[in-house]
C-alpha cells in the first residue's frame, strides 16, 4: 500500500465516523463499520467487505451516503468496488456454542442431511456478485445467498380462484403489492396441495418483478434450520442473524417442520420478532393453524397468530373444475391439436378429491398418453389411462363418519341423534345425515336404518325426500349440507 492510500484509508476512520450520524446506529454497526477502504485511485474506491452479501447490500443502500462523504478526500470518485477480505479471526462464540450445535445436529439429522438441506435458497436478492470476489473467500453469508429460482409456473395468472381460497388470495395479493404492511405475519395453513406454495412463490415473483430493490428471501423451514445448524458449527451466528434480520420480506414455508426442534425455533422466534420491529414483511405457511401446531411453545404461536391467520379450505367440485380448464387451456397453445371428449374434466373433477396436486399429475399424465398414441382424450381413454390414480383417490366415507361430523356440526351427543328421541333439534341433524349416508355411500336403505337406532328403511326414505324438499326452500340447510359434503371428501 503506497503512501497515498494510507493517508486515504486514515481518512476514511474518520469520515466513518461522520456517516454514523447520516445511517442510523444499526445500519451502521451492520454495514459501514466493517468496512476498510483500501485504495483511492482513478476516481474509484476499493473497499473490503467481510462478504459479498454485505458489499453487494451496501452498494445497493449505501453507496450514494459513501461517495459523498469520500469527496472529502478526492473530489473525483466515482464508484465503489468491493473485494471480499474474510474476517480474521473469526468471531469467538459463546461458550455454549458447542453445545447449542450439538443439540441442534442432533434435531435436525447427520452432518450431510444439514450440508445437503443448505444448498439451495431462493432470495429476491440480486444475483449480480460484487464487481471483485474471491472464490476461496466467500462466506457463509454468500453460500446461503446462491439463488434457486423460483418454480415459474407459481404465480398469479396461473392461480385459480374459487370460494375455497379466496380470502388467502386476497390476503396475498395485497402483501405481493409491496405497500404499507397492514397485516404480519400473513399465516397461510391447509392440507397438502390446496395451493400454500402456489400464493408462497407467486408473492415472491410479484414482489421481484414490482419492487426489485426490496431483499425478499423465500424457504422452507427445513432450510432454515439447515442453516442455524451450519452457522453454529461455522461459528458464525453473526452473519447468520445478519442475514435474516435485515431481509425486508421473510417467506418461510411449512413452519411446522420446526416445532419442537428447541434451538431452531428459538432463534425462528428472535428473528421473527427483530424483523416485526422493524416492520419487516413476514409470510409464514402451515399445515395447520398456529395454535394447533404440535410441540410448539404457545409463546410462538401466539405470535405467529398475531397477524392475519388465512384457512386454504379444501376443494370443491367447481374450484377443481376451473383448474383442469384452466391446465388444458394452457396446453392447448402449445397442442392445439388436442381434443377432450365432453364429460371427462367433470369426470375427474368429480373423482380425484384429495388434493390439486394430484389432479393436475393425472392430467398431466393423461396429456402425454393421448399425445403418445395419437388418440383423443375420451372418458374410456382416461379410465384406462388412470385406473391406478382413479382407484387410490377412491375415498371410503363411512356411516360412522357421517354421524359424528353431523353431530358435532348441529353441537349434539352422537347418542341423541340416532336415539328414539323425536324433537326437531335432533330429528332433523338426524335426517341430514341419513341423506348424506345415502348420497356418499354404496349402504342400502336398511343398513342405513339399522345404524340409526334400528329404524325401518321406510324411515330412512322420508328422511331423504323431506331434506331434498327442505334444500330447495331453506338456504341454510342447502349451506349446511355442502359444507358438510366438503368436509366429509376433503
Amino acid at each position: 500500500m503506497g503512501y497515498k492510500d494510507k493517508m486515504a484509508t486514515t481518512s476514511w476512520g474518520e469520515l466513518k465516523k461522520s456517516l454514523r450520524a447520516s445511517v442510523n446506529e444499526h445500519n451502521y454497526t451492520n454495514w459501514i463499520a466493517p468496512l476498510e477502504l483500501l485504495s483511492l485511485r482513478e476516481g474509484v474506491a476499493t473497499m473490503a467487505a467481510p462478504s459479498g452479501y454485505v458489499g453487494t447490500y451496501v452498494q445497493r443502500h449505501f453507496e450514494d451516503e459513501i461517495l459523498r462523504a469520500l469527496t472529502a478526500i478526492d473530489p473525483a470518485v466515482r464508484r465503489i468496488d468491493f473485494t471480499v477480505t474474510p474476517r480474521a479471526p473469526r468471531e469467538e462464540a459463546p461458550a455454549s456454542a458447542p453445545a447449542m450445535a450439538e443439540k441442534a445436529t442432533a434435531e435436525s439429522g447427520t452432518e450431510s442431511q444439514a450440508q445437503a438441506g443448505a444448498d439451495t435458497l431462493t432470495s429476491g436478492v440480486s444475483s449480480a456478485a460484487p464487481r471483485s470476489t474471491s472464490s476461496d473467500a466467500l462466506s457463509m453469508q454468500d453460500r446461503m445467498l446462491q439463488p434457486a429460482p423460483l418454480d415459474p409456473h407459481y404465480t398469479f395468472d396461473s392461480f385459480v380462484v374459487g370460494k375455497p381460497n379466496e380470502l388467502a388470495h386476497a390476503a396475498a395479493r395485497r402483501v405481493a403489492s409491496g405497500g404499507e404492511v397492514e397485516f404480519n405475519p400473513l399465516f397461510l395453513y391447509g392440507g397438502v396441495g390446496l395451493g400454500k406454495t402456489h400464493l408462497m412463490h407467486a408473492i415472491a415473483h410479484e414482489l421481484k418483478a414490482s419492487q426489485p430493490h426490496l431483499n425478499v428471501v423465500y424457504l422452507s423451514a427445513e432450510q432454515f434450520m439447515y442453516r442455524f445448524v451450519q452457522a453454529l458449527r461455522e461459528k458464525r451466528m453473526m452473519d447468520f442473524k445478519s442475514l435474516f434480520r435485515t431481509v425486508d420480506v421473510l417467506m418461510v414455508d411449512d413452519v411446522q417442520f420446526i416445532a419442537g426442534k428447541d434451538s431452531t425455533q428459538e432463534e425462528f422466534f428472535h428473528t421473527f420478532n427483530a424483523l416485526v420491529d422493524h416492520n419487516k414483511q413476514i409470510i409464514i405457511s402451515g399445515d395447520c393453524a398456529p395454535n394447533e401446531i404440535k410441540n410448539l411453545p404457545v409463546r410462538i404461536s401466539s405470535r405467529l397468530s398475531s397477524g392475519l391467520v388465512v384457512d386454504l379450505h379444501p376443494t370443491d367440485y367447481e374450484l377443481r373444475l376451473g383448474i383442469l380448464q384452466s391446465k388444458v387451456a394452457a396446453f392447448r397453445l402449445k397442442h392445439p391439436e388436442l381434443e377432450v371428449a365432453d364429460g371427462v374434466l367433470e369426470f375427474l373433477a368429480h373423482r380425484i378429491s384429495t388434493n390439486v396436486r394430484v389432479l393436475e399429475g393425472a392430467l398431466t399424465r393423461l396429456f402425454a398418453f393421448a399425445s403418445l398414441v395419437g388418440r383423443e382424450i375420451t372418458l374410456e381413454l382416461t379410465q384406462d389411462c388412470l385406473s391406478d390414480v382413479l382407484r387410490a383417490s377412491e375415498r371410503k366415507i363411512t356411516i360412522e363418519e357421517i354421524q359424528r361430523r353431523v353431530a358435532e356440526h348441529y353441537n349434539i351427543r352422537l347418542s341423541d341423534m340416532i336415539g328414539p328421541k323425536r324433537v326437531r333439534s335432533f330429528a332433523r341433524p338426524r335426517q341430514i345425515a341419513m341423506y348424506l349416508c345415502k348420497k356418499l355411500t354404496s349402504r342400502s336403505l336398511p343398513e342405513i336404518g339399522r345404524r340409526f337406532g334400528g329404524r325401518d328403511h321406510t324411515t330412512v326414505m322420508h328422511g331423504v325426500k323431506r331434506i331434498e324438499e327442505l334444500m330447495n326452500q331453506d338456504a341454510q340447510i342447502a349451506d349446511d349440507l355442502e359444507l358438510l359434503r366438503r368436509a366429509l371428501e376433503a
